[in-house]
């Protein structure tokens, strides 16, 4: 029975550094975006101002629910309402971004190291590969892989709080789905949302690197104050305080999130949930930076004949 053992700790291992930097990833992604809403967005309105989670419907007939989320596995955003939870369970169907299975985190890791015989440090320099080290040996990211990620990995790694519990929000909302037998599916796929980071000029990643570098340490207050204002239930308030976190970007960088980090992506996401909508009815689950302005996902809906309004206990968490 002894040799059977070691395989099986592998693949627990194995689990553990997928799953590590894939939540990473998917973290990240919220994050930046959420500094980069469209500025617009804070002029639309008492409607813009409702909040994170809406009732879908069409023709007086209820088709399902649209929450805004943070990735974040905080406590206090996976201690979710009873009435949020009652509504889930009366969906068929739970749609989130990506499904994070165990071979879309395998698959994942690999785009987020150079496969051939480029390294980190050949793009780098000495310098900023050191500080680059320095700062990753505080992460639990296995040694023998960070001198093969790729700068726009490393800058991931960086930006977000080390995974504890790995149940963040999204995660945590698609358990409960699948274990109340709603079916989970993801509304891209990972090239669809890997692409505008596997695209990105190269000087466009170093330059987030360096803001990464500099502040990674103080990355757990940045997160904690992203959660407080969340927690407010405004997207305008959350957008405030991300263009304050988010000023030092250049324009053309932002303008490059905007346009393939979010409007893309978007567009993509919403001819998905159209498509689940059309046949079941669906708890749709995606980052908050998603919902709003002309480009979001509550326009996009609407704009697919479907109805969405503030439900009458809007409340999220408990």
């Amino acid at each position: 029975m002894k040799p059977a053992k070691q395989p099986i700790l592998q693949t627990l291992q194995s689990v553990r550094h997928y799953t590590r930097l894939g939540l990473r990833y998917f973290s990240l992604v919220a994050l930046l975006g959420l500094g980069l809403i469209f500025p617009a967005q804070a002029e639309q309105g008492e409607d813009h101002q409702a909040g994170m989670y809406w009732h879908i419907s069409k023709a007086g007939a209820d088709a399902g629910y649209l929450l805004g989320t943070i990735h974040s596995e905080d406590p206090r955003v996976v201690d979710f309402s009873d009435h949020l939870l009652a509504e889930l369970k009366s969906c068929d169907v739970f749609a989130m971004e990506m499904v994070p299975d165990l071979p879309t985190l395998k698959k994942l890791t690999d785009y987020m190291h150079y496969q051939d015989n480029e390294r980190l440090y050949s793009i780098l320099g000495q310098q900023r590969y050191d500080r680059t080290m320095q700062a990753l040996s505080s992460y639990q990211v296995p040694a023998d892989w960070k001198a093969r990620m790729k700068v726009w990995a490393v800058m991931m790694t960086l930006s977000v709080p080390a995974p504890e519990t790995g149940f963040f929000m999204d995660l945590s909302l698609s358990l409960r789905a699948a274990g109340s037998g709603l079916k989970v599916v993801g509304l891209e796929t990972l090239e669809q949302q890997l692409q505008f980071l596997e695209q990105m000029p190269l000087d466009y990643q170093i330059t987030l690197l360096d803001h990464a570098l500099d502040d990674y340490q103080r990355v757990n207050k940045i997160h904690e104050e992203m959660v407080d204002v969340y927690l407010q239930n405004s997207l305008v308030a959350l957008d405030e305080l991300s263009e304050e976190q988010f000023e030092v970007l250049d324009q053309e960088i932002t303008d490059y999130f905007v346009d393939l980090g979010i409007v893309a992506r978007n567009q993509q996401m919403a001819a998905n949930a159209l498509q689940q909508l059309a046949e079941k009815k669906v708890f749709i689950a995606v980052g908050a930076l998603h919902l709003a302005g002309p480009e979001g996902l509550i326009n996009l809906l609407r704009q697919g004949g479907y109805e969405l309004t503030v439900p009458a206990s809007c409340s999220v968490i408990a």
